[in-house]
């Protein structure tokens, strides 16, 4: 029989076991160390240099915009937040360098095609850059000047859909109530934009101010202009209802419409019949500005094709073209489209209630009067900007 050897030296039975517990214990508490770190990463109470994996929410590892698009919404607002109360403090945060690696966002589409979801994550680091405060503010370079009831707000909040458009949301009425304050005040009032982005506003009466054109050419000649225009005859009678909502003890449409009713003489001092003399309120925009300087929009295409439109709007601007038809769904009940999702926000958006108000009813031989009244401005009108508009089919 071989001897034995040293106590120890051959090991017993219930060794290796006790080594595979041991490895087993370390392995669970590493896990368990590890999902702790995790959670407290999660918690936003990760310091710098504390080495998590770039990229992670609550991280020390500098994120710039791009990082920060991946982010759930959630943690995006947390991290806006951390950064922007580090700034007021004066103390740079993870990810504060100075160099931004983010400039002009877009979304990469096809020519003539949507992009729509393509490359979301530059859409989303251009607006979570515009919420740090970064970019600068800009004069505007395009101005929607008319015409008031004619389709402004629905197109300024199509166009808003697109990452490289930022505007005013409220109406500045700078160049025909404001201009005793100056550029500085106007430009104030403006969003802040990146490289490569729009800064446009939206003031319906601009169209109908006559020092308006000489101050936006003082302002900028490169200006560009666009103008919402409507059958007159519906844009008065919509101007009405506006007027009447607010003031319900107002006269009848007819009796505002007619200077002499029984000789049919058209009151054009009233403004809701002035207005739509596009063809008069034309002539001194073309004595500052070329015509292809000015886009001319249907406000009936507006609600009947908008993706059409902003096509042509995209274009003129020099944008891509993003904005299409699946931006949009038509509302049975207000009659007009609206949008899938609207800006800085995941959900439908229609305009407020005081779009779409249902207009009173208006005898037939006033409205034959009234279209016989601007028939010769509509055909002055078609010939000035090269486009007929088909209100007097």
């Amino acid at each position: 029989m071989a001897p034995s050897g040293p106590a120890g030296a051959q090991p017993g039975p219930a060794e290796p076991l006790s080594r595979s517990i041991f490895r087993k214990f370390l392995l669970m508490l590493c896990s368990l160390l590890t999902s702790l770190y995790v959670f407290y990463c999660l918690a936003e109470r990760c310091q710098p240099g504390s080495g998590p994996v770039a990229g992670v929410p609550g991280s020390g590892v500098s994120a710039g915009p791009r990082e920060l698009a991946a982010w759930p919404a959630g943690a995006q607002r947390k991290r806006l937040l951390q950064l922007r109360q580090r700034r007021r403090r004066g103390r740079p945060g993870p990810g504060d360098s100075g160099d931004q690696d983010e400039q002009s966002p877009g979304l990469t589409a096809a020519p003539g095609g949507s992009g729509a979801g393509s490359s979301v994550a530059e859409a989303q680091s251009g607006t979570l850059a515009l919420l740090l405060d970064e970019g600068s503010k800009q004069l505007p370079q395009a101005i929607i000047i008319g015409v008031k009831k004619g389709g402004t707000r629905a197109l300024l909040e199509f166009l808003r859909v697109h990452p490289d458009v930022r505007a005013v949301g409220a109406e500045p009425h700078f160049f025909d109530r404001s201009y005793h304050k100056g550029l500085a005040w106007y430009r104030d009032l403006m969003p802040r934009t990146l490289e490569g982005q729009i800064t446009m506003e939206k003031t319906p009466s601009y169209f109908v101010t006559r020092e308006a054109p000489a101050r936006i050419s003082a302002m900028s000649k490169d200006t560009k202009l666009i103008v919402v225009v409507r059958d007159p005859v519906t844009r008065a009678i919509s101007d009405y209802t506006q007027t009447l909502s607010k003031r319900p003890d107002i006269p009848s449409f007819e009796s505002l419409t007619f200077r002499n009713r029984s000789a049919g003489l058209i009151d054009t001092s009233w403004s809701a019949i002035q207005i739509g003399l596009y063809a008069k309120h034309l002539e001194p925009w073309l004595r500052h500005f070329p015509l292809g300087q000015m886009l001319f929009v249907s406000g009936e295409r507006l609600v009947s094709d908008p993706a059409g439109e902003l096509r042509r709007v995209q274009d003129f601007l020099g944008l891509k073209r993003i904005i299409t038809d699946k931006h949009f769904y038509f509302n049975q009940t207000k009659g007009f489209p609206c949008l899938k999702k609207a800006e800085g926000s995941g959900k439908p958006h229609c305009l407020g209630k005081t779009k779409g108000r249902a207009h009173p009813a208006i005898a037939r031989e006033v409205l034959r009067q009234l279209r016989d009244f601007y028939r010769p401005f509509n055909r002055k009108f078609y010939q000035m900007t090269g486009r007929d508009f088909g209100w007097d089919g």
